[in-house]
């Protein structure tokens, strides 16, 4: 779930950083990006921690 919701902020970043490249028009100030980045990086990092617990309950470790 947190692996998603990290995919999704991360396209909403992405498409603020194409549109101000093809369009001149951004969404979000250099703040904004910061904040939505970083909101996608925590939420990858959750992702990527969440798995190796799994991991780790499988092969009994």
């Amino acid at each position: 779930m947190a692996l998603f919701a990290s995919l999704a902020v991360f396209i909403v970043y992405f498409a603020n950083v194409a549109s101000g490249a093809f369009f001149d028009t951004v969404l979000f100030g250099d703040v904004g990006e910061m904040l939505v980045l970083f909101a996608a990086t925590i939420l990858f990092v959750i992702a990527i921690l969440q798995k190796e617990a799994a991991q780790k309950d499988k092969n009994g470790g």
